[in-house]
């Protein structure tokens, strides 16, 4: 097997807050003097490989349509994490996350407007991705679908649905499979997920820390994680030390992106932080999007890149629990469904 990069290398792979504070710091005091125009950029931790392609493409684009030097900084962490924190004060320009329940959350406080899904094609989603399995080489605990990880002995390794995106979709895909198997039985749905919950040995806050546990600690015999995410690992670390399993039922994730209105006014930076979303719906960012195992929005671009993509049976959301509030409300709110299960394990 390829050999598991020292924790120094690793955190040198996925680095990035440190330089992006580094980056706000020298912007706010006013050295960053080549800067013509700077947005700040606050996504969820899986998407930082995306993004180091697709912002010197931008950066491109503007220097040779306007003559502007631009720069886009970046800060990453669990999604439900990264929406806190602008509310909290963290003045992102635009925000990009894994699911829209995290971009409401910061429309109710005030920073956007609630109908900010209307803004872009899609519902403001350029791009999406699914949840798949990646499991060791050879398979060794035989895991084909969703039953599997409920078997006695199974470790598997995924995010907490309170504070990462992951985590819910892995969460809301496992309960919507029983359903599904137990002719639309809400019951079966709980009992699936309370021992789903009982095979996970740790709960890291993100979908980053959780392939790190997966990767570097070699905790588990299963991820649960967005197939970007699973697409990156295997091109980083060899494809033929782990294999994909698509279970034959998940869930749709979509990517929504929005300027936070609220802090561009304040930063004068509403034109281009509007201008650098749009350019998310370009035929180039498309691309970018396939090539980093995203899967774009545009039907047209999905066809173009459709070899790098397994066919999957999907399901949205929306359409299986109602609403994203309404899914939030019962299974993640303090003392939902997963509070009362994860305790009593």
């Amino acid at each position: 097997m390829t050999a598991i990069p020292s924790r120094g290398a690793w955190r040198c792979r996925w680095r990035s807050v440190a330089t992006v504070s580094l980056a706000v710091l020298l912007l706010a005091s006013g050295h960053v003097l080549a800067r013509e125009g700077a947005l700040l950029n606050a996504s969820y931790d899986v998407a930082r490989d995306v993004y180091k392609d697709l912002n010197p493409a931008f950066v491109a684009q503007q220097k040779a349509q306007t003559g502007k030097t631009v720069a886009i900084d970046q800060s990453h962490g669990g999604s439900s994490k990264q929406a806190r924190s602008v509310i909290d004060g963290l003045e992102a320009d635009v925000v990009t996350m894994n699911n829209p329940l995290d971009i409401d959350q910061i429309a109710k406080a005030g920073l956007l407007p609630v109908d900010w899904a209307g803004r872009l094609p899609n519902q403001s989603s350029p791009s999406w991705s699914t949840i798949l399995f990646l499991v060791r080489k050879g398979n060794p605990k035989g895991i084909r679908d969703w039953g599997d990880l409920a078997k006695p002995g199974v470790a598997v390794i995924l995010p907490n649905p309170k504070t990462s995106g992951n985590g819910r979709y892995s969460y809301l895909a496992g309960w919507e499979w029983a359903k599904r198997a137990a002719d639309g039985n809400e019951q079966a749905g709980e009992d699936y997920v309370r021992k789903l919950f009982a095979n996970v040995p740790v709960l890291d806050t993100g979908g980053r820390g959780a392939t790190t546990t997966f990767v570097q600690r070699g905790i588990g015999d299963v991820l649960l994680t967005f197939e970007n995410e699973i697409g990156l690992l295997r091109a980083e670390f060899g494809a033929g030390d782990y294999e994909v399993v698509v279970p034959s039922l998940t869930v749709r994730a979509d990517n929504p992106v929005a300027v936070v209105d609220k802090v561009v006014t304040k930063h004068g930076s509403a034109a281009l932080a509007n201008a650098y979303l749009r350019f998310h719906y370009s035929e180039q960012a498309q691309t970018i999007f396939a090539q980093n195992h995203m899967r774009p929005s545009d039907p047209a671009a999905l066809a173009r890149h459709a070899e790098r993509f397994p066919k999957v049976n999907t399901f949205r959301v929306e359409e299986a629990f109602g609403s994203w509030q309404a899914a939030q409300a019962r299974h993640f709110a303090n003392g939902g469904v997963f509070d009362r299960i994860y305790s009593a394990r």
